[in-house]
């Protein structure tokens, strides 16, 4: 899905992609259809002909495919992979003493259908990590089609990931949480979906164009302790209830950010479940 997306918006904005080479040979050739590109027969050809290679496998078949290639004559080749959690040197171990230069290029985006996903890369952001040699001319070739980058640093990788992974996988699991408690409350699964729905996309809309700050609502940042209370009250699994302090405690922190003479105590109190007032 990533090569799909990422060679079609090349193609698009005016990169010279050259084509593909897969063991599935349809693979191959169904991308090439859809970039008007080439499906190549052989790794040898495909890593001939091109000056910047992108793997675009899955993470654990990075490294076998890399020291594939790194046999063939790969010298002042630029080779990339999209893996979120890899860093390009752990990818591309000795990547150095081919001559050649390697890059991590993630974009922040959960790229669920091949053929239309590129539409939306002009509004993500792509972090870039690897050799120092040729860094600004892969940054460059992103920028110029358009691409936001942002260049962290090899060590910030797995970080990085973290927090994307907070930021989207982690929300599906409050959010089945959340749904949960609904269905407890009467609602069928449909309904408490369609009622979470513009709730929560509201939300994250305020959160990406106005910052958590100015977006948070609710009894915590209202220092209403006493809603609060009986929120936890009605919680009778632990695990949940034990969710909704931890990420209450977390909004706490936000609502004293929002208003700073705000005194918050007596809510982290009983967060921490000291209840004497």
């Amino acid at each position: 899905k990533v090569g799909f997306t990422l060679a079609k918006y090349f193609t698009a904005n005016g990169l010279d992609v050259r084509g593909f080479f897969s063991l599935h040979e349809t693979s191959a050739d169904e991308a090439a259809r859809f970039t008007n590109t080439r499906a190549y027969e052989t790794i040898e050809e495909i890593v001939s002909d091109c000056d910047v290679l992108f793997l675009t496998v899955p993470d654990g078949r990075i490294a076998q495919v890399f020291d594939e290639i790194r046999r063939l004559k790969i010298e002042n080749k630029i080779v990339c992979h999209c893996s979120g959690a890899l860093c390009a040197g752990d990818a591309f171990a000795g990547i150095a003493e081919t001559g050649a230069y390697g890059y991590s290029v993630h974009p922040l985006f959960a790229v669920s259908d091949r053929y239309h996903a590129y539409e939306e890369l002009p509004d993500v952001f792509f972090a870039l990590e690897g050799s120092a040699e040729k860094l600004e001319d892969v940054r460059g070739m992103l920028t110029g089609v358009g691409l936001t980058v942002q260049v962290i640093r090899p060590e910030s990788k797995v970080k990085y990931h973290a927090a994307a992974v907070m930021g989207s996988n982690l929300v599906v699991g409050l959010a089945r949480q959340s749904l949960l408690l609904l269905e407890e409350c009467g609602f069928s699964e449909e309904n408490a979906l369609k009622a979470l729905g513009p709730l929560m996309l509201g939300n994250m809309k305020h959160v990406t164009e106005d910052g958590p700050v100015k977006s948070l609502t609710g009894p915590v940042e209202r220092n209403d302790t006493g809603t609060v209370e009986k929120h936890l009250a009605c919680l009778d699994d632990e695990y949940v209830r034990g969710l909704y302090v931890m990420l209450s405690e977390a909004v706490v922190e936000i609502a004293k950010l929002r208003h700073p003479d705000g005194d918050y105590s007596l809510m982290e109190r009983i967060l921490k479940g000291e209840t004497e007032k």
